[in-house]
Protein backbone atom coordinates (compact mmCIF):
# COMPACT_ATOMS: atom_id res chain seq x y z
CA UNK A 1 0.00 0.00 0.00
CA UNK A 2 2.94 2.33 0.92
CA UNK A 3 4.47 1.14 -2.63
CA UNK A 4 1.40 2.46 -4.39
CA UNK A 5 0.88 5.87 -2.16
CA UNK A 6 4.65 6.64 -3.01
CA UNK A 7 3.74 5.78 -6.76
CA UNK A 8 1.10 8.20 -6.92
CA UNK A 9 2.42 11.35 -5.42
CA UNK A 10 5.57 10.89 -7.32
CA UNK A 11 3.53 10.30 -10.77
CA UNK A 12 1.59 13.72 -9.56
CA UNK A 13 4.98 15.49 -9.21
CA UNK A 14 6.43 14.42 -12.22
CA UNK A 15 3.07 15.32 -14.43
CA UNK A 16 3.21 18.85 -12.49
CA UNK A 17 6.41 19.25 -13.31
CA UNK A 18 5.85 18.24 -16.82
CA UNK A 19 3.29 20.77 -17.02
CA UNK A 20 6.12 23.73 -16.45
CA UNK A 21 5.81 26.75 -19.17
CA UNK A 22 9.24 25.80 -21.52
CA UNK A 23 9.38 28.69 -24.07
CA UNK A 24 11.80 28.31 -26.87
CA UNK A 25 13.07 31.41 -28.50
CA UNK A 26 15.79 32.39 -30.21
CA UNK A 27 17.41 35.18 -29.50
CA UNK A 28 20.22 36.65 -31.26
CA UNK A 29 23.01 37.01 -28.58
CA UNK A 30 23.01 36.15 -25.04
CA UNK A 31 22.82 39.88 -23.78
CA UNK A 32 19.67 39.63 -25.48
CA UNK A 33 18.52 36.15 -23.22
CA UNK A 34 19.92 38.17 -20.38
CA UNK A 35 17.42 41.20 -20.94
CA UNK A 36 14.21 38.56 -21.82
CA UNK A 37 15.25 36.56 -18.70
CA UNK A 38 15.55 39.97 -16.29
CA UNK A 39 12.44 41.59 -17.88
CA UNK A 40 10.10 38.17 -17.28
CA UNK A 41 12.05 38.10 -13.46
CA UNK A 42 10.84 41.37 -12.92
CA UNK A 43 7.37 41.63 -14.36
CA UNK A 44 4.45 39.97 -12.14
CA UNK A 45 1.64 38.00 -13.75
CA UNK A 46 -1.36 39.75 -13.39
CA UNK A 47 -3.72 36.45 -12.92
CA UNK A 48 -1.22 34.67 -10.51
CA UNK A 49 -0.46 37.76 -8.63
CA UNK A 50 2.56 36.18 -6.58
CA UNK A 51 4.88 34.80 -9.08
CA UNK A 52 6.73 36.41 -11.87
CA UNK A 53 6.13 35.71 -15.54
CA UNK A 54 9.17 33.92 -15.79
CA UNK A 55 7.63 30.86 -13.84
CA UNK A 56 4.00 31.55 -14.17
CA UNK A 57 1.86 28.76 -16.40
CA UNK A 58 -1.04 30.93 -16.95
CA UNK A 59 -2.35 31.85 -20.25
CA UNK A 60 -1.71 35.50 -19.51
CA UNK A 61 1.85 34.93 -18.42
CA UNK A 62 2.88 32.82 -21.92
CA UNK A 63 1.25 36.07 -23.58
CA UNK A 64 3.73 38.47 -21.44
CA UNK A 65 6.39 36.68 -22.70
CA UNK A 66 5.33 36.59 -26.47
CA UNK A 67 5.07 40.07 -26.31
CA UNK A 68 8.73 41.12 -24.27
CA UNK A 69 10.28 38.35 -26.77
CA UNK A 70 8.68 40.75 -29.86
CA UNK A 71 10.24 43.77 -28.22
CA UNK A 72 12.91 42.52 -27.99
CA UNK A 73 12.99 41.90 -31.50
CA UNK A 74 11.85 45.08 -32.45
CA UNK A 75 14.93 46.78 -30.80
CA UNK A 76 13.14 48.33 -27.55
CA UNK A 77 14.87 48.61 -24.34
CA UNK A 78 14.05 47.47 -21.37
CA UNK A 79 12.69 50.98 -19.85
CA UNK A 80 9.78 50.92 -23.15
CA UNK A 81 9.12 47.72 -22.26
CA UNK A 82 8.33 47.82 -18.75
CA UNK A 83 6.31 51.06 -19.79
CA UNK A 84 4.34 49.39 -21.97
CA UNK A 85 3.40 46.49 -19.39
CA UNK A 86 2.73 49.37 -17.06
CA UNK A 87 0.57 51.62 -19.55
CA UNK A 88 -1.47 48.26 -19.75
CA UNK A 89 -1.56 46.60 -16.49
CA UNK A 90 -0.68 48.91 -13.63
CA UNK A 91 1.77 49.09 -11.39
CA UNK A 92 0.84 46.06 -10.14
CA UNK A 93 2.83 44.36 -12.93
CA UNK A 94 6.03 45.33 -11.38
CA UNK A 95 7.62 43.61 -8.39
CA UNK A 96 8.88 47.28 -7.42
CA UNK A 97 6.58 49.75 -8.45
CA UNK A 98 8.45 53.38 -9.21
CA UNK A 99 8.16 55.93 -6.51
CA UNK A 100 5.38 58.02 -7.76
CA UNK A 101 2.38 60.29 -6.03
CA UNK A 102 -0.18 56.93 -6.64
CA UNK A 103 2.31 54.43 -4.79
CA UNK A 104 3.79 57.09 -1.95
CA UNK A 105 1.40 54.67 0.32
CA UNK A 106 2.94 51.68 -0.94
CA UNK A 107 6.48 52.66 -0.12
CA UNK A 108 6.00 54.80 2.67
CA UNK A 109 2.60 53.21 4.59
CA UNK A 110 4.28 50.55 6.35
CA UNK A 111 6.41 52.63 8.47
CA UNK A 112 4.04 55.38 9.29
CA UNK A 113 1.95 52.52 10.67
CA UNK A 114 4.87 51.62 12.51
CA UNK A 115 5.70 55.01 13.57
CA UNK A 116 2.22 55.91 14.56
CA UNK A 117 2.02 52.17 16.43
CA UNK A 118 5.16 53.12 18.43
CA UNK A 119 3.31 56.27 19.67
CA UNK A 120 0.39 55.18 20.43
CA UNK A 121 2.23 52.66 22.70
CA UNK A 122 3.96 55.41 24.32
CA UNK A 123 0.93 57.50 25.21
CA UNK A 124 -0.45 54.32 26.76
CA UNK A 125 2.84 53.96 28.48
CA UNK A 126 2.86 57.29 29.90
CA UNK A 127 -0.87 57.36 30.70
CA UNK A 128 -0.63 54.45 33.06
CA UNK A 129 2.74 55.56 34.39
CA UNK A 130 1.16 58.98 35.57
CA UNK A 131 -2.20 57.09 36.51
CA UNK A 132 0.03 54.68 38.95
CA UNK A 133 2.52 57.35 40.22
CA UNK A 134 3.89 57.32 43.45
CA UNK A 135 1.13 57.62 46.95
CA UNK A 136 -2.05 56.73 44.42
CA UNK A 137 -2.26 54.12 46.14
CA UNK A 138 -2.57 55.54 49.76
CA UNK A 139 -5.55 55.22 51.71
CA UNK A 140 -8.11 57.80 52.78
CA UNK A 141 -8.67 58.51 56.11
CA UNK A 142 -12.10 57.62 56.01
CA UNK A 143 -11.23 54.12 54.26
CA UNK A 144 -8.50 53.23 56.84
CA UNK A 145 -10.76 53.57 59.46
CA UNK A 146 -13.16 51.27 57.32
CA UNK A 147 -10.61 48.84 56.56
CA UNK A 148 -9.73 48.51 60.46
CA UNK A 149 -13.62 47.89 61.63
CA UNK A 150 -13.26 45.59 59.29
CA UNK A 151 -10.26 43.79 60.39
CA UNK A 152 -11.82 44.19 64.09
CA UNK A 153 -14.61 42.19 63.30
CA UNK A 154 -12.75 39.07 61.41
CA UNK A 155 -10.30 39.25 64.46
CA UNK A 156 -13.02 38.65 67.28
CA UNK A 157 -14.82 36.17 65.13
CA UNK A 158 -11.47 33.99 64.84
Amino acid sequence: MKRWLAAVVLGLGVASVAKAAIDTYQFRDDAERERYQQLTKELRCPKCQNQDIADSNAPIAADLRREIFRMLGEGKNNQQIVDFMVDRYGDFVRYKPALSGRTWLLWFGPGILLTGGFVVLALIVRRRRSTAAPGGNELSAEERERLAKLLDKEQTHD
